[in-house]
């Protein structure tokens, strides 16, 4: 089972869409990553199953 799943978020700042990855393995998380583009923290909240991403909860970190 793949427990890497990769998920397009939207950057809260410059609106710009980028890819990222969440490890499903741990189950549900909060953690903070800078947009690819503007390099601004966000906020991600991951919702998820062993293999599975149910949802995930953007705002500006």
């Amino acid at each position: 089972m793949d427990y890497i799943v990769e998920a397009e978020v939207q950057c809260p700042y410059c609106g710009e869409v980028f890819a990222t990855t969440a490890d499903t393995s741990q189950g549900s998380y909060s953690t903070i990553e800078d947009c690819t583009v503007c390099c601004r923290p966000i906020a991600l909240r991951i919702e998820c199953e062993a293999g599975e991403l149910i949802a995930v909860e953007i705002e500006r970190a």
